[in-house]
């Protein structure tokens, strides 16, 4: 990490100037705790959610309040409708966007389903899918590049975007998919394409869209696209894009979720969410376990902290919205709830009974939600229910840390929560970001607005934030500065 090298040099220059210096031991302890406070906790975000699912730690120099002029170091314009996240390696920002060469209906905030005036919609004008390089500390884009034009093939949700899958980078490389142009590449740090693969586009259910985002392990890519023709998960080469192995899913196109690489004492194992299932693979694609009840649909990304596995869904309204905290070694059919379980889930009440297994640590019927992922930071798992409710739970035992406590009567919420500096920020679908203390005590610290549409979830790198709104990119930095 950029702190271990940061104490390192200091470390050596003073051993250097040793004979000059002569720093006493508390003097050299205490220089290098500051240098280790000071430095930044994640220099990269290399993917959606970063490095650690949200959880940034602490670092001294990310803000706390922010507007579209306070704490802002720049802002800048970005063409196009795309609800996908930024990621950041060292001096550079990658940023996708869908490109139309005409009028599209502006995107509505808030939950519905399909319907004639705001729902799924079809698009019969040019896209250009394209990938930003950016400037980190000026904002200035560097290059520009297209991977892919047409009439997009399928359709998507007014609230959806043609390009809402986050891209992955390793530093080396960035690797892009669009799943409504069928496409995925990677491109070098100068914008040269090294290679591209359709994988095609396909329908997905109600007309929603896909996004999906793709997971990168090692030298492998890989790529869930749950649709109502052929629901899959490939492994793809990341040096050349030869696709290694594919595997069937039986899912119908009812999931959004991004593949999540889990790495324990036991395994690597890649584990993706559906509504048929929650199942894990090796990485040949073999089955090693699978979970039964999930909610109509699925879109929160599962992921990992003290040891343990945290999986969630919760379309609204359906009479199964769980969360499952399932422990490393499974196999087989590890499902907690039977059938008759399952069709009577209304009469659970909310959050419903706590139960566990020999595989699954805890679990709630009706704690999960329908677009944010969860958040665990410390000892606390945070729900952010996407009609801006918080409530928080212990994270390895699941007992109630406190029930549902209201951010704001009318904002909805779709980006993911992140955390830092021991306090907790959500981000709703009107540009509000809500600042609550972590702990078991609820209190909202301070609401930050930027005034427009917001559903990709931020990235946080190098003591700053970056932020996405429907059509600007902000860093924001304490005191506006670098």
């Amino acid at each position: 990490m950029r702190a271990h090298g940061v104490v390192r040099n200091a470390y050596h220059t003073l051993v250097a100037k040793g004979a000059e210096m002569r720093p006493s031991a508390p003097v050299l302890v205490g220089l290098l705790l500051a240098l280790c406070a000071s430095a930044p906790v994640h220099a990269q975000w290399p993917q959606f959610r970063g490095p650690n699912a949200g959880d940034v730690g602490d670092n001294a120099a990310l803000p706390e309040t922010w507007s579209e002029t306070e704490n802002v170091v720049w802002k800048i314009d970005i063409p196009g409708l795309s609800w996908s996240s930024p990621v950041v390696w060292e001096d550079t920002i990658f940023l996708t966007s869908a490109i139309s060469a005409g009028a599209e209906p502006d995107p509505i905030p808030g939950l519905y389903d399909p319907g004639d005036d705001n729902g799924a919609t079809r698009s019969t004008q040019n896209h250009r899918w394209v990938v930003f390089n950016i400037d980190f500390n000026t904002g200035a884009v560097r290059w520009e590049r297209e991977l892919h034009s047409a009439a997009p093939g399928i359709a998507r949700h007014i609230k959806n975007s043609f390009a809402s899958e986050t891209p992955v980078t390793d530093g080396r490389r960035v690797y892009v998919y669009f799943g409504s142009a069928g496409v995925v590449g990677a491109l070098n740090m100068s914008g040269e394409m090294v290679w591209t693969t359709e994988l095609g586009a396909f329908e997905t259910s109600g007309g929603f869209g896909s996004a999906a985002s793709p997971t990168l392990h090692g030298d492998r890519l890989y790529v869930v696209n749950d649709n109502v023709t052929q629901s899959f998960m490939v492994a793809i080469d990341k040096n050349t894009g030869r696709e290694i192995w594919r595997v069937e899913r039986p899912e119908r196109g009812q999931n959004w979720a991004t593949p999540f690489v889990w790495e324990h004492e036991l395994r690597t194992e890649i584990v993706t969410a559906g509504t048929q299932g929650v199942r894990s693979y090796d990485l040949d694609g073999r089955l090693l376990w699978e979970i039964h009840g999930m909610s109509g649909l699925t879109i929160p990304t599962p992921f990992a902290k003290h040891g343990l596995l945290y999986i969630s869904s919760g379309y609204p309204g359906g009479g199964l919205r769980p969360v499952y905290v399932v422990k490393p070694g499974a196999s087989g059919d590890i499902s907690i709830w039977s059938q008759d379980d399952m069709r009577t889930g209304l009469s659970f009440g909310f959050p419903g009974e706590k139960a566990s297994s020999d595989h699954v640590a805890w679990a709630y019927p009706l704690l999960g939600t329908y677009n944010t992922s969860a958040l665990v930071h410390g000892d606390y798992y945070y729900t952010l229910l996407d009609r801006g409710f918080l409530v928080a739970h212990h994270a390895r035992t699941g007992n109630e840390v406190y029930g549902r406590q209201r951010l704001e009567i009318g904002n909805g919420f779709t980006a993911s929560p992140w955390a830092y500096n021991d306090k907790i920020f959500l981000l709703s679908e009107d540009g509000d970001t809500f600042v609550v203390r972590a702990g078991p005590q609820f209190e909202i610290l301070h609401r930050n607005p930027l005034n427009e549409m917001t559903l990709a979830t931020p990235a946080v790198a190098q003591g700053s934030l970056i932020i996405r709104t429907q059509s600007k990119l902000y860093r924001i930095a304490k005191g506006g500065q670098p």
